[in-house]
């Protein structure tokens, strides 16, 4: 049931590390996600902390998602909302925003830890020229229910028949999965694309075999295979895959529906056609985005 595994690779984004799963060579996106970057955990000395300065995307929804921790986003709406853990911030950039995330300054005065998914969703052609937008959902806000033994929160679309309250554009599946050791979850094939990233622990991947579709009783498997921290194991379309933790596990299920056609990536820039990659380079280089209020910084093009 493992079509590959991806390996996350390390990337210093200044002062803290995170691991790159998404995009990789071979495998674009799973369902809309086209970016997806495990924060951490990565711990700050007082007078320390993140400082994502303003920088512009098109054509995407970005989603911040902690375990541990705070930032501050800000964006060129005057949005301004702090994301603790459990939490969902929803940007979505369409034709184009501008957005910055930061420790705040008590936190950075006494020193913090970081950990948590950074990611992004590619948007239909239908609405990559939306008008941008931000929401935030609280933790309280968003399904949590137990499964056998483990805990899991949908945080975006629909997992296991249930909804969150988050507004998607096209057919997602995003799930935290908190899976105690030795813990068994089935994952149903309600989605066309289909993965999983083990954020902390650790867990075995077999097919669901032929038993039933609860948590317990007899199935025939396959081999299993053991798939560890910073590591995305994107599954074929079809059947029942069964996760078994090795050890206490966090776990996100990430997929949906396969997205109207490829896209086109380049810095903090997603589209359906090189063109509006382009206009949006010269945009940014002529400063002809909207400004995060109070926030004067500016970052150039890179050079590649």
């Amino acid at each position: 049931m493992i079509e590959r595994i991806v390996s996350g690779r390390p990337r210093d984004l200044g002062g803290f590390e995170v691991r790159r799963v998404l995009p990789a060579a071979g495998r674009q996106m799973v369902g809309p996600f086209i970016f997806f970057d495990h924060i951490g955990p990565a711990d700050f000395a007082p007078g320390h902390g993140i400082d994502v300065r303003p920088h512009p995307h098109i054509g995407l929804a970005t989603v911040t998602y902690l375990f541990e921790g705070a930032l501050v986003h800000r964006d060129s709406l005057g949005c301004v909302q702090t994301i603790e853990p459990g939490d969902v911030n929803w940007m979505t950039a369409g034709r184009g925003i501008v957005h910055s995330e930061r420790t705040d300054a008590a936190t950075r005065a006494r020193g913090s830890r970081i950990h948590g998914i950074q990611s992004w969703v590619a948007l239909p052609r239908a609405a990559e020229q939306a008008d941008p937008a931000f929401v935030h959902h609280s933790q309280a806000t968003l399904p949590a229910f137990r499964v056998g033994d483990c805990t899991v929160r949908v945080i975006a679309g629909t997992a296991f028949g249930r909804r969150s309250p988050v507004a998607t554009s096209s057919g997602t599946l995003y799930a935290d999965l908190e899976m105690p050791a030795n813990a068994m979850l089935r994952v149903p094939a309600e989605h066309q694309e289909r993965a999983i990233y083990v954020a902390a622990g650790s867990v075995r991947i077999a097919d669901g075999g032929n038993g039933s579709a609860g948590n317990g009783g007899g199935t025939t498997r396959s081999a299993e295979r053991e798939v560890g921290v910073g590591s995305l194991a994107v599954f074929e379309a079809g059947g029942e895959v069964e996760l078994r933790a090795s050890a206490p596990s966090r776990v996100m299920l990430l997929g949906g529906a396969s997205l109207d056609g490829p896209r086109y990536i380049w810095w903090n820039f997603v589209a359906s056609s090189r063109e509006r990659i382009e206009e949006a380079k010269r945009d940014w280089s002529g400063q002809r985005f909207a400004a995060v209020p109070g926030e004067t910084e500016f970052i150039p093009l890179p050079d590649r």
